[in-house]
């Protein structure tokens, strides 16, 4: 593999409350995952999102979620299919409106939090939730945890699917992500998240919780934004990746 995706997650203010420097994180990765108003962002957060990605070339995608601003989408709830399919469609429409208002479009799809992680191992909520994208645009990207229901899912309704993995989360030996609510789950340690990023793009693999090895094929790695040292984490990662010879790009850029 000579080039990967970068992503991370933005738009996660809401009103007066501020997260995340996004206009420094936009200029270290390749794709944009922006918050619609379900579990973090409101209408004048994602209008000025959008515009800045517009403004740095970086692609655009709709960060769906769980309603549940409370606990910033983390947390599961009890939702079928046919509620997954209209909470995806929903979202997805409402940041399209902002894309078409700034000349340009959105490039990919990605759960956010509970939503992606129950849709990583629900095939029937996966099923819904690829549905939407589809139902929306069928040239849209589908962003899924690497080894997931997911994946799966997109891939059988003729969606391209970038798998995702994630430089700064800890893995299970079954290709999952170790709870955020146990300790160690989220890497803290720069250099650490540096090297799995690197192992996962450059050699095809991550160490898991156990401390075995885990064969890891992945398109797009994610960093997350709303931590208090992400950009010192984007860019040493953005660095290595550039120094050990790999390109970063959006899926399907040229």
């Amino acid at each position: 593999m000579n080039r990967i995706d970068l992503n991370c997650d933005l738009g996660e203010s809401f009103g007066a409350w501020r997260m995340g420097e996004d206009a420094a994180l936009l200029a270290l990765v390749s794709s944009a995952n922006i918050a619609c108003g379900f579990h973090a962002g409101d209408p004048d957060i994602m209008h000025r999102t959008v515009a800045l990605a517009h403004a740095h070339g970086v692609a655009i995608g709709a960060h769906v979620a769980l309603p549940d601003l409370q606990g910033f989408g983390r947390r599961e709830m009890a939702v079928t299919p046919a509620e997954a399919h209209a909470l995806t469609l929903y979202q997805i429409g409402a940041l399209h409106a902002f894309a078409r208002a700034a000349g340009t479009r959105l490039a990919h799809v990605k759960p956010h939090g509970a939503l992606y992680n129950m849709a990583a191992r629900d095939a029937a909520l996966a099923q819904a939730i690829a549905s939407a994208v589809r139902d929306f645009d069928p040239q849209l990207r589908l962003f899924a945890l690497a080894g997931s229901a997911l994946v799966e899912a997109g891939r059988s309704l003729g969606l391209a699917v970038a798998a995702e993995a994630f430089a700064d989360r800890r893995y299970r030996s079954d290709g999952s992500l170790q709870p955020r609510g146990e300790a160690g789950a989220v890497i803290e340690d720069v250099a650490q998240a540096t090297a799995q990023a690197l192992g996962i793009a450059r050699d095809g693999s991550v160490q898991t919780v156990g401390g075995g090895s885990l064969r890891l094929q992945a398109d797009t790695l994610c960093l997350h934004g709303d931590g208090t040292r992400a950009v010192a984490f984007a860019r040493a990662v953005h660095d290595a990746l550039n120094a050990a010879g790999l390109r970063i790009a959006a899926p399907g850029a040229a």
